[in-house]
């Protein structure tokens, strides 16, 4: 007989972490299919449609009162709100129940991402400091979770689960440090009044999380007002997304005792009533279907009142995110135009500091942090990965793409220095995606299992 007893904690972990990585992976390879159509587009005869395409006026208004912005600002600072909101989801669920949820298992991927920020960005500032790119320190700490499990997938069954979590894990404790980054470094100048009615509103979220509501849309509502809110303060608006986040219920309506005895009752009593019905004229197979429909009805709002509302948002959500949001935000912000003056400025401080920071800042620092951690019994490196599986999981990390770009767009923001850190991003996301492939390639034994 089948024991359904012990795996019930490893499979609240593992299950939705393997249903992330498979969402996150193919959102990764349609990213790097998309990310070349940027490039050849913005490099072929029809160049000056990309940059029109992107900004061309569009407005948003009722009556007197309207915001209008290009196409390529409604996505970096509109539909990238929805972004980081379901990485706030992410960041809760993670925190609540996941890897991060325990001290001994966040220990680890929070010192690995700790090292992976600071290292890079002292690479960048040590050679751009007192010089017209120094603001864009914070572009080589970023990792791209969708890129980098995009190269794990093409590694197959040579990767085993440890690290996919270790990789996830300090993917996300890495997207908090960019979100404070942001938060606390990328701001222009700040219209208090419009800061104070955002907090404000937070604060409305949270007491009524506090207090255990469920009405989603009425926090999706307050959601969009402080969204707005934090636009016209000049905190980027995007950190209205992580801050909702925040204040989604992530308990169920009911327990998973009282759903399963729910469900049971129903089917018993289903069980019971089909039974009758075989000793009964086929005339009464109608009557029996109704109450099939209407078992149906009852078990599905069953599963609605023991889905959290942050469940059911970011399962809703996460498919828009990967395959539609991101994949935009790639087509209009990742071409640029190569040419060889462009090429030539490999040894510009921005690029260089940029590929050095992501090419060997990542793996260097995530290397140096969990191996003083570990020698000083801080933390423990999982058993089953080697120090060659952190190194090419933090050459993985290197790849930063979509927060290294939308850093990039703060820090150079109508500057000449946004095509020469876009050049970095994508040169060292390539670098760094290939050398860490490889070495996790011929590092794995391929028996390795998922």
């Amino acid at each position: 007989m089948q024991d359904y007893t012990r795996p019930t904690l490893l499979k609240k972990v593992i299950e939705p972490v393997q249903e992330f990585v498979r969402a996150e992976a193919f959102s990764g390879i349609l990213l790097m299919a998309v990310t070349a159509l940027a490039l050849v587009w913005a490099n072929s005869p029809w160049a000056e449609t990309y940059l029109s395409t992107w900004n061309t006026p569009f407005t948003i208004g009722i009556g007197n009162f309207g915001l209008s912005k290009p196409i390529l600002l409604w996505i970096n600072d509109g539909l990238m709100a929805i972004f980081f909101f379901v990485v706030g989801l992410e960041i809760k669920r993670e925190i609540l129940t996941g890897e991060l949820s325990s001290f001994r298992s966040a220990a680890f991927p929070v010192v690995a991402a700790l090292g992976g920020m600071a290292v890079p960005a002292l690479i960048y500032f040590y050679l751009n400091s007192n010089q017209e790119g120094a603001g864009g320190w914070g572009i080589p700490m970023a990792t791209d979770i969708a890129f980098a499990l995009g190269i794990l997938t093409l590694l197959g069954d040579r990767v085993n689960v440890s690290l996919k979590l270790f990789l996830v894990a300090f993917a996300i404790v890495d997207d908090i440090g960019a979100v404070l980054v942001i938060a606390l470094f990328y701001t222009s100048d700040i219209n208090f009044l419009s800061l104070w009615f955002g907090i404000g509103l937070f604060g409305i979220l949270l007491v009524l999380s506090a207090l255990k509501s469920r009405k989603i849309w009425f926090f999706i509502i307050l959601g969009i007002i402080m969204w707005v809110a934090f636009l016209l303060s000049g905190v980027h608006a995007t950190i209205a997304g992580i801050l909702l986040a925040l204040t989604i219920p992530a308990r169920s309506k009911i327990s998973e005792e009282q759903f399963i005895s729910y469900t049971q009752h129903v089917i018993t009593d289903l069980e019971a009533l089909q039974a009758a019905t075989l000793l009964q004229q086929p005339e009464d197979d109608d009557e029996m279907q109704g109450h099939f429909q209407d078992a149906l009805q009852t078990v599905e709002t069953n599963c609605k009142a023991a889905l959290s509302p942050l469940r059911r948002l970011e399962h809703a959500l996460h498919p828009w995110v990967a395959f539609a949001i991101m994949p935009i935000f790639a087509l209009s912000n990742a071409g640029i135009r190569i040419d060889a003056g462009l090429l030539d400025d490999f040894r510009d401080p921005v690029v260089l500091g940029i590929m050095l920071g992501l090419v060997l800042g990542k793996p260097v620092g995530i290397l140096l942090f969990t191996w003083l951690a570990t020698l000083t019994g801080v933390t423990a490196k999982p058993g089953n990965i080697s120090w060659l599986h952190v190194a090419g999981a933090g050459l993985l990390g290197g790849i930063g793409f979509t927060m290294s770009i939308f850093i990039a767009n703060l820090a150079f923001t109508n500057s000449n220095l946004l095509p020469l850190a876009k050049f970095g991003i994508l040169a060292a996301s390539l670098i760094a995606g290939t050398i860490g492939y490889l070495l996790l390639r011929f590092t794995y034994k391929s028996s390795a299992k998922i």
